[in-house]
C-alpha cells in the first residue's frame, strides 16, 4: 500500500456499483465464498475492537491472461524506500483518503480502484467489482484492510506510476498459484511462519499471501501442498 500523501479531491460521488452480474463461470466460486467467509477464516489478525487502526483497501483482481495463460491475478512490487512493506509483492492498494467515503461503506471500494490507478496506470472503468472480503489487520504497519474483489472485464496496459512507489507491476496465473511446486511457508527472523508463494521470480509472502492462500481454499482452488517446506524471506529464484 503507498504512502500517505496530501492530496486534494472532490467529495466522493454516488454508490460504487458491485455486481456479480456476468462474471466467467471460473469466478462464481470466489463470487459465493466472498458472501459467507468471515474475518477469522481469512486470518488470526483482527481489527482492534477498539476502532484503532487505520482504514485501508487492496485491488484483488482477477483477469483473463492472454495465450491460454488462464485466469490470473494482478500484483505489484512495492518500492525498497518505501516505509511499510518495503520491497514486498503485494495487491495495489492503501490507506482510504476522506474524499473516498465511509469505510463502512463505499470508501474501501473506491480507495481500491483510485490506489490500484494511481499505483499501476489502471483505468478503473475496464474494473467489475463483484464484492469484498471481511476486513483484516495487519499488526507491524497498524492497517485495517478490506480486500476488493474485481473482474479485469477490459483489460489495458499497466506500468509502475511512480517508481519511488512501485518499483514492478506483474499478473500470475492463478494455475501458478495453485500449483504444489510453487508453494512453501515463509519464515520470518521475529519468528512469524506463514504460507507464500513462489511465483514470477517474487517471493509472495505476508498479508498477501495469507489472502490467495484463503481465496485458493474458499473457491476449491487449493491443491494438496507440502506444508512443511519452507523458505526465507530472501530467497531468490
Amino acid at each position: 500500500m503507498r504512502e500517505a500523501q496530501e492530496r486534494h479531491r472532490a467529495p466522493a460521488a454516488g454508490p460504487v456499483a458491485v455486481t456479480d452480474h456476468g462474471l466467467p463461470d471460473w469466478l462464481r466460486p470466489v463470487a459465493d465464498a466472498a458472501r459467507t467467509v468471515r474475518a477469522q477464516q481469512l486470518s488470526r489478525f483482527l481489527p482492534p475492537r477498539n476502532g484503532g487502526g487505520r482504514q485501508s483497501a487492496v485491488l484483488v483482481l482477477f483477469g483473463e491472461g492472454g495465450g491460454g495463460a488462464g485466469p490470473e491475478l494482478l500484483l505489484m512490487e512495492r518500492a525498497t524506500s518505501l516505509r511499510s512493506h518495503a520491497g514486498q509483492p503485494s495487491f495495489p492498494g492503501g490507506a482510504l483518503d476522506p474524499e473516498d467515503g465511509d469505510p463502512e461503506s463505499d470508501g474501501p471500494l473506491r480507495a481500491a480502484l483510485r490506489e490500484a490507478e494511481e499505483e499501476t496506470g489502471l483505468d478503473p472503468s475496464g474494473v467489475q467489482l463483484f464484492g469484498r472480503l471481511p476486513r483484516v489487520y495487519i499488526p507491524v504497519s497498524g492497517f485495517v484492510v478490506t480486500p476488493v474483489l474485481g473482474w479485469w472485464r477490459e483489460p489495458t496496459p499497466v506500468a509502475p506510476v511512480d517508481p519511488a512507489e512501485t518499483a514492478r507491476v506483474f499478473t500470475v496465473p492463478v494455475a501458478d498459484l495453485a500449483d504444489p511446486a510453487n508453494r512453501a511457508t515463509a519464515r520470518h527472523p521475529s519468528g512469524y511462519r506463514g504460507p507464500c508463494f513462489l511465483v514470477s521470480d517474487a517471493l509472495v509472502w505476508g498479508f498477501t499471501a495469507g489472502i490467495i492462500d484463503r481465496i485458493l481454499h474458499f473457491a476449491g482452488w487449493e491443491r494438496p501442498w507440502d506444508t512443511d517446506r519452507s523458505v526465507p524471506l530472501d530467497w531468490r529464484a
